[in-house]
């Protein structure tokens, strides 16, 4: 049995029969999507039937006109379903989510031909900054991968990006480079489908989130036209603000929604589990009730803190909540799949059910930015710079 996460909020311009349909498509597939350990696209299919990729397009460019909320809401239930496919569209939510912004740099005809197209077609889009070498730009550094002026005005790039997620899915993308000039700046390029001089190479081979087609992609002399230039800022230089501070608040619904997978899975199976020495379901032993109690309070306090960060971040951008709502749901996720696979011994390690697949991609949570170890000494940094060396002895 594959579960799907409660319903807590309406949202906007999402028919919810559709919706509901196509989860269900989602979860259906999610285990045959897992195994095969490719780009889910029938799950696709039936999310663009729902206009699900068009959430947070606004309403003037075609789209369903809902902010981060309801995207949080969607993601959440999705990640319930199958969060390969939550992480591949909270990139789509986290960029359209960027784009919209008043301070995104973007050309105004780039911004709205992605928009629309993901209002009209479904199309999907991501961005590559990532390299094995590099790691994350969260971290410092500046990339490997170059891009060079030509005569002609146009750029070319060269290099290879690690952890491309849903790349075989992807209308448009995003590239980010170093510039070749003697102090290189960093550089932003857009592309679609239709650019020659790249090919992906299949590199994703990870326990979890088997279906989120997170490959590597290599340049070898990509030529983009000048007018795809997105930015050009200085190395160490933070990225948008809402990218920053919407993506912890997505891959923390994603993660919820692996949390809740694995809780609904497990409340079922003590009902259907009956032992001969019980004589009874194991869901009448109170030590079970006290386990699950300890669970479902995670759960409830990850929600509610998630939900929190979102209504804090709409009054405050600097919060630190996104960063602790990512690290909470995720430690949480991590927590409910490993004490169901202890509580339910050899058959929630049996691949014939869902819990050690939940348990497989809770654990991949742990590489996603912000990384916990990030959250918490920033959260440690800023308390110790709030106090003074007299406050202690009020």
């Amino acid at each position: 049995m594959t579960a799907v996460a409660e319903r807590t909020t309406p949202v906007t311009g999402l028919a919810e029969d559709a919706f509901a349909a196509a989860l269900a498509v989602v979860a259906g597939n999610a285990e045959r999507y897992d195994r095969a350990a490719v780009f889910p696209a029938d799950s696709f299919a039936a999310l663009r039937e729902a206009g699900v990729p068009g959430l947070t397009v606004p309403v003037e460019f075609g789209g369903r006109g809902a902010g981060l909320a309801e995207a949080v809401e969607v993601i959440e239930r999705i990640g319930a379903a199958d969060p390969s496919v939550g992480l591949i569209l909270q990139w789509n939510f986290t960029n359209h989510l960027s784009l919209i912004r008043e301070d995104c740099p973007w050309p105004a005809e780039l911004k709205e031909a992605v928009l629309r197209s993901a209002a009209a077609d479904g199309a999907l889009f991501n961005g590559f900054a990532v390299e094995r070498e590099l790691g994350s730009l969260a971290r410092g550094g500046i990339p490997a991968t170059t891009a060079t002026r030509l005569p002609s005005g146009d750029w070319r790039i060269d290099g290879e990006k690690a952890y491309a997620t849903g790349v075989s899915g992807l209308t448009w993308f995003t590239v980010t480079a170093r510039t070749a000039e003697p102090e290189p700046r960093i550089a932003t390029f857009l592309l679609d489908r239709t650019a020659t001089g790249w090919r992906v190479e299949p590199t994703w081979n990870h326990l979890g989130l088997r279906a989120s087609d997170t490959q590597s992609v290599v340049f070898d002399g990509t030529v983009v036209p000048h007018a795809r230039l997105l930015e050009l800022r200085e190395p160490g230089t933070p990225g948008p603000r809402a990218r920053r501070q919407a993506l912890p608040l997505l891959l923390a619904a994603n993660y919820n929604g692996v949390a809740i997978a694995a809780r609904d899975w497990l409340t079922t199976y003590l009902h259907t589990r009956v032992p001969t020495a019980l004589g009874a379901s194991l869901a009448t032993v109170p030590r079970f009730h006290d386990r699950v109690g300890e669970l479902e309070a995670a759960i409830l306090t990850s929600r509610a803190l998630l939900r929190q960060a979102v209504a804090e971040l709409a009054v405050d951008e600097d919060t630190p909540l996104p960063g602790l709502a990512k690290h909470v749901a995720t430690s949480t996720a991590i927590r409910v799949t490993e004490s169901a696979l202890d509580l339910t011994g050899n058959p929630g390690l049996d691949r014939r059910h869902p819990l050690e697949r939940h348990h497989r991609d809770a654990m991949v949570g742990r590489i996603h930015s912000p990384q916990s170890d990030l959250v918490i000494t920033g959260l440690g940094r800023a308390a110790i710079a709030r106090a003074t060396p007299d406050s202690g002895r009020k």
